[in-house]
């Protein structure tokens, strides 16, 4: 992607080197796997995720100073970018519609992170806040995106912000509003699959900004497919359960992203009414 001299966003909040307040700590083999299910870049039930891992004892109070280092900058300033990018695009779809686009706030934290839906930690992955309209990352998942999911490139992480910013999309417009049981994983499977559809939306316009570079769609492919729940379990447990899946197999989030990239449109992505998935 071509990103570097170009405008970056107003709205990023650098939160590392700060404490998170108190910390979560895994209550058990049902908090592991639940954890492991959001870190697969899960915005929609973080609060529900949250509330169910047992929180004990604090972390350090006050702040230290964090020493940034050069890879941690050049990805501080490729978020911002992108982010700014997403501000760009979502601001005149919402226009076409009549609407307003509210930007929302992206957070860079280290280890913890106190939000408006609870404190995570760095295992949640990067995650969307309706309570606050706050996207969080912890700029290590870029690692963790391409050792431990394969899947690397700055494309790759593109998508992982654009796929928040979905979210915050799907807040804004109350997509799934009326759809069904919230707290259920087949209404939750259908919410993370269209914020795939809409971060395709986004890297469509992106494409007629003429800054995705040859290689970056088949990175964000990629991605949308190394995290899917199918391919996550088998590698966690060497089989898949489908009736716990919460973020879709990897053959939906690749198809649903690729969708909403051929689209450009935010009316092609209704995953609550499409059938089969």
């Amino acid at each position: 992607m071509q990103w570097k001299g170009r405008r970056g966003s107003s709205h990023v909040e650098d939160r590392r080197g700060m404490s998170g307040g108190r910390g979560l700590i895994g209550g058990g083999i049902g908090s592991i796997v639940i954890v492991l299910l959001v870190t697969l870049l899960g915005g929609g039930n973080i609060g529900d995720v949250l509330s169910s891992v047992t929180t004990l004892g604090s972390t350090s109070t006050g702040n230290t100073a964090y020493v940034e280092t050069e890879q941690e900058k050049e990805l501080a300033a490729f978020v911002s970018v992108v982010l700014a990018d997403t501000e760009e695009v979502w601001t005149e779809l919402f226009q076409e519609k009549g609407l307003d686009y509210e930007e929302p706030t992206l957070v860079l934290y280290s280890g913890s992170v106190q939000s408006a839906c609870g404190t995570a930690g760095s295992s949640v992955g990067p995650f969307y806040c309706p309570g606050d309209h706050k996207l969080y990352i912890d700029l290590s998942f870029y690692d963790e995106l391409r050792q431990k999911f394969q899947a690397p490139g700055d494309f790759a992480m593109a998508y992982v912000i654009a796929h928040e910013v979905g979210h915050h999309v799907q807040t804004l417009l109350k997509t799934g509003e009326g759809k069904g049981d919230s707290s259920s994983n087949a209404f939750s499977v259908r919410f993370e699959l269209q914020a795939d559809y809409l971060a395709g939306v986004w890297a469509h316009h992106a494409e007629d900004m003429n800054v995705l570079e040859e290689g970056d769609l088949e990175e964000a492919i990629a991605a949308a497919s190394a995290v899917g729940d199918d391919t996550i379990q088998k590698k966690a447990q060497g089989y898949a359960v489908p009736e716990s899946f919460t973020h879709g197999t990897s053959e939906q989030r690749k198809r649903w992203f690729y969708k909403g990239f051929q689209s450009g449109t935010i009316e092609g992505g209704d995953t609550f009414s499409a059938n089969p998935l």
